[in-house]
């Protein structure tokens, strides 16, 4: 229980200490993996647009980054939903410095946020 704690306490302090500010961009470049061909495919968007990889169709919401070291990390916050079946895959924000701390569960697929576009 004690050691349990300390975890959330040591959790919560360095979520505080490592807050940063950011920017919003106006889109995204991700990258797509096809685990049974092997094939990689790097994908732009744009807010609010959708794109079909395989399967899937993938919107992205919002892509934020660092404001003072905008190359250093990338959060999007994006939906995947099976274009065959209409289900709805993945919801939520993926950040490219840890893409399997927030990662699309998918046994074909894999998708990742490589950085954010300004321009």
């Amino acid at each position: 229980m004690k050691i349990a704690l300390a975890f959330v306490l040591a959790l919560s302090g360095a979520g505080i200490a490592s807050a940063e500010e950011v920017a919003s961009a106006p889109s995204a470049t991700l990258r797509g993996l096809d685990k049974v061909s092997g094939e990689t495919v790097d994908i732009d968007l744009s807010r609010g647009q959708t794109a079909n990889f395989g399967r899937l169709a993938v919107t992205l919401s919002d892509c934020r980054y660092p404001v003072e070291d905008p190359s250093s990390n990338a959060y999007a916050h994006l939906t995947i939903t099976d274009a065959t079946s209409g289900a709805a895959l993945f919801d939520g924000w993926m950040i490219a410095s840890s893409p399997a701390l927030s990662a699309l569960d998918d046994p074909r697929y894999d998708l990742w946020v490589l950085r954010c576009r300004s321009s």
